[in-house]
């Protein structure tokens, strides 16, 4: 298990056009063998993001053609290295954020790209921080920067970013304001939030009954018309977030982005003290030892909150690679609360 190594055979679940869930390909391949910085990592679970759901319809800004194998994220182990791999040791279990590739039993990743799982966390509690987990915490943190004591909303807070978000804003004294269907209020108010029915239509009458003195953040993935209602709850020297939409799910990705990128301008100029951005988890990549150094940060981390127990991972559903399709399905109904995972053999090389 060192050293480059033989060929390893494939499962790859594809995406091969704008399909409905159930239109998902399996194909096995032989990987090449890891190159100079690169391993071979066998999965152990990977997941289904809004990314992903959006990517099925040919929707994601700078996705790449179909067809390609989806997959933001994963957990696995390494099960060889190419040489000049430093550090990282086969056996071992490494988390990474790929955006696409992790729906596969084997892939070919950079070294440098791989973030340490500390022992005795299970890799479908470290999938649920991934890629959910480092946009919750930069969005918080880095983007937003909310101070101890102050108060945000989090729209979808059952959801894999929300449920996250919830949780670090609650570990950091932040208080949270948070929306999701009635179902699943009792979990979010477990979680920490005051939670208030998405559905209900003076929804935004009672968050600011709860924050009559504005928020510091709203932390919006919806978009769509009730961003405008989102901007008003905020706040002077307040932030909105926004780093979705899925509210005009299907829309071109394109002209929604330019779209968007317009309206959050516009309100930047206007004289009030507020602020509001679009939450890139890529920014920066050109920089790319700048970028890896901060992914690495946040999601070790992210990782290290998971093992000693102050993040608990929310897991919306688990299936097997070969039922992706189910997953993807599931993850799109918005029923569930936190991540659909999905989970590699363990009886795979």
């Amino acid at each position: 298990m060192t050293g480059v190594a033989a060929t390893t055979r494939a499962t790859e679940i594809v995406l091969p056009g704008a399909v409905a869930p159930d239109g998902l390909q399996v194909r096995v391949r032989d990987l090449p063998a890891p190159a100079r910085g690169q391993v071979v990592l066998r999965m152990e679970a990977t997941g289904v993001s809004f990314a992903e759901q959006q990517m099925r319809l040919g929707k994601y800004y700078d996705q790449p053609p179909f067809p390609f194998v989806p997959g933001y994220d994963v957990v696995g182990t390494v099960v060889a290295t190419g040489p000049g791999v430093d550090g990282v040791f086969p056996g071992a279990r490494y988390a990474a954020v790929t955006k696409i590739g992790g729906w596969a039993s084997h892939l070919v990743l950079d070294a440098a790209d791989l973030v340490a799982v500390p022992p005795g966390v299970d890799p479908e509690a470290a999938e649920t921080v991934l890629v959910n987990g480092v946009t919750a915490w930069q969005m918080l943190h880095r983007t937003a920067r909310v101070a101890k004591g102050g108060t945000v909303v989090v729209l979808g807070a059952n959801g894999g970013v929300g449920s996250t978000l919830v949780q670090l804003a609650r570990h950091a004294g932040i208080k949270v304001i948070g929306t999701a269907s009635a179902r699943h209020h009792d979990a979010v108010l477990r979680l920490g939030a005051t939670p208030v029915d998405y559905r209900d239509p003076a929804l935004y009458d009672r968050i600011r009954a709860l924050a009559p003195n504005g928020v510091d953040a709203v932390f919006d993935h919806v978009g769509g018309p009730g961003l405008k209602q989102s901007w008003a709850l905020l706040r002077r020297g307040g932030t909105l977030v926004n780093y979705g939409s899925a509210s005009q799910k299907g829309e071109n990705g394109l002209g929604s982005m330019i779209a968007l990128f317009g309206r959050l301008y516009a309100w930047n100029l206007l004289p009030n003290g507020r602020s509001a951005t679009f939450y890139n988890l890529w920014a920066g990549k050109r920089n790319l030892p700048a970028f890896r150094a901060r992914m690495s940060e946040d999601l070790t981390k992210l990782l290290r909150l998971v093992a000693d127990g102050v993040l608990a991972p929310q897991i919306g559903g688990r299936f097997p690679l070969a039922r992706a399709g189910e997953a993807l399905a599931l993850a799109e109904s918005r029923t569930v609360l936190g991540k659909v995972v999905i989970v590699g053999q363990e009886d795979q090389p």
